[in-house]
């Protein structure tokens, strides 16, 4: 740990000695391009000298979008597989180095063992001392991090969590990288499938409510509350979420919340870490057994629309959320 701790510190104390005083982030360098430059991160200074070229990617919602913008090529290790690799990135993704085994968090000396010279989060708990390290200790070293803004503090509520927050992040990575190009394609490319999704919105007498079931972990329900993108996903098809007035973004709930709110329609996640009825199958056999749910219209009329458990977390899959749930509700009577 030590020999590995001092390498590290070693090759970025020298790395950080180039380039001049950081750059406002919308104003380039006027000597060395567009670097170096800051950016505020989750409320972190992060200092960016060069595109970078040893990425680790802490978890595959990551990964995935590096590899959506086309700098996957700098990917030097990756973690925390939880869910099924899409066909479309699958033949790339497989050629990534995986630090950690299935599931599990690149431990701390897994990471200095890469020698990055950025490190990319979904979860703004993994960057902490009790997990793979702490930012401070990463930026002290020279290796800047960057956690996504809409998980900062886990399950904390996200006031404003959209996707034009999620088209920033694809530009500031894409800045980052210095692929700006790939950034505005992937921003475009999404919003146009959004756009024609949201035009074929069935019109309806009222607004539906739904739940966006997604895990039962520690044999307690947990669904997605405000703050997050299955929230903005109700807003935008003008759906009720009944747990939009829960106190955080994935909330623990009950079984009797969910009788007495009464949900016209339930959305599954379904998930492939392996965890008990974490899959959509398992979900929907533990709601039709069980004495209380099993009463509920929405069980007893199978009104479910299953998607895939990574879009509920947010990422390059979250904007399917739009036609999955619009197609599915329109396939209701």
């Amino acid at each position: 740990m030590r020999v590995v701790t001092s390498l590290v510190l070693t090759i970025f104390a020298l790395a950080g000695c180039a380039g001049g005083r950081p750059s406002d982030p919308d104003r380039p360098n006027a000597a060395t391009g567009s670097y170096p430059f800051t950016i505020k991160n989750c409320g972190t200074d992060v200092t960016v000298r060069a595109a970078p070229k040893r990425v680790v990617t802490m978890n595959q919602t990551a990964a995935e979008i590096l590899i959506h913008l086309g700098v996957d090529d700098r990917i030097v290790g990756s973690g925390y597989e939880i869910y099924q690799v899409p066909d479309e990135i699958a033949e790339r993704y497989e050629k990534l180095p995986i630090l950690s085994a299935h599931g599990q968090e690149i431990t701390h000396e897994k990471l200095l063992e890469a020698q990055p010279d950025l490190v990319y989060s979904s979860f703004g708990s993994f960057l902490t001392a009790p997990h793979s390290g702490d930012r401070e200790e990463l930026h002290k070293l020279g290796v800047p991090t960057y956690v996504t803004e809409f998980d900062c503090t886990e399950h904390v509520a996200v006031p404003g969590a959209n996707f034009p927050m999620m088209y920033e992040e694809y530009r500031r990575l894409a800045r980052i990288f210095d692929v700006p190009a790939a950034g505005e394609k992937l921003v475009t490319e999404q919003q146009t499938m959004i756009d024609k999704a949201l035009a074929a919105v069935k019109k309806r007498d009222r607004p539906l409510k739904v739940m966006w079931f997604y895990s039962m972990w520690g044999g307690t329900p947990w669904a997605a509350g405000p703050g997050g993108l299955p929230q903005n996903v109700s807003d935008l098809v003008g759906v009720q979420n009944i747990f939009a007035d829960a106190s955080t973004k994935m909330a623990e709930v009950s079984w009797d919340a969910v009788a007495a709110r009464n949900p016209d329609v339930i959305i599954l996640a379904d998930l492939t870490r392996g965890e008990p009825n974490d899959l959509a199958r398992e979900k929907i056999d533990l709601l039709k057994k069980d004495p209380l749910t099993s009463k509920l219209g929405a069980v007893a009329a199978d009104r479910f629309i299953i998607v895939p458990g990574a879009q509920m977390d947010p990422g390059y899959g979250s904007a399917y959320l739009v036609p999955a749930l619009v197609d599915g509700l329109n396939r209701l009577p």
